[in-house]
């Protein structure tokens, strides 16, 4: 899976930023580091003032690739998800079963992930983090409606069909299988944020995961 992952260009909604930063080294640099840097700082206190101090360059420059740094989080965030949808592609393609392949895509979208050497500049591990705790804030915005539209969320979206497809190959006469996907891709960001933060109201824990939980409530509901 990891040498097919390598020969993938994952691709991110052209309109997400001003230049594409995978086509220089500053770009990368900027990409790489402004993880390392929410995951230091948190989105809130994250500025390209200080992401341009960490990577000794001008403020000004990181400007050139991203209007403003939601459009970087959104950016992080549909990137992200891109390298879920093409794990649940090649992870589950050779599944002839359909629950085990559902089993499998629910492992995929729910567990704790590790970083992913074929992608350099990337830390897939530490982007995981951000996702589970900032997520929410791409899409809890005024400008919701109008970026749905233009397509920001569709790979997000297509993730969730996924699921949703797969839920219903298992039983075709579930009602929401829809709701069903949705709630477990969300839910599972919420329960390892509980397990990080809130752990007592949550069952989940080192041992616990989010994966068995929702692998058990699968098992029971479809």
């Amino acid at each position: 899976m990891k040498k097919l992952l390598s020969t993938v260009t994952i691709t991110v909604h052209e309109k997400l930023y001003v230049k594409d930063p995978t086509t220089s080294e500053l770009g990368k640099k900027i990409i790489e580091h402004s993880i390392l840097l929410i995951d230091d700082i948190g989105f809130d206190d994250f500025t390209f003032k200080k992401l341009g101090e960490r990577i000794h360059s001008n403020e000004s420059s990181i400007y050139r690739y991203f209007e403003n740094k939601h459009k970087l989080l959104l950016y992080l965030s549909s990137w992200y998800w891109a390298w879920i949808e093409y794990r649940l592609v090649f992870e589950t393609n050779n599944i002839s079963d359909a629950r085990k392949r559902l089993m499998k895509a629910i492992t995929i979208v729910t567990e704790k992930i590790t970083d992913d050497s074929n992608t350099v500049y990337i830390n897939e591990a530490i982007l995981n983090k951000i996702i589970i705790s900032e997520f929410n804030k791409t899409w809890l915005t005024k400008e919701i409606d109008e970026e749905n539209k233009i397509g920001f969320f569709l790979v997000y979206k297509r993730v969730i069909k996924r699921i949703t497809d797969m839920i219903l190959a298992v039983n075709p006469s579930y009602e929401y299988a829809t709701s069903l996907a949705s709630s477990i891709i969300e839910g599972a960001l919420h329960q390892h944020y509980l397990v990080e933060h809130l752990s007592t109201i949550t069952d989940c824990n080192e041992h616990q995961t989010p994966t068995a939980f929702y692998l058990n409530l699968i098992e029971k509901i479809v």
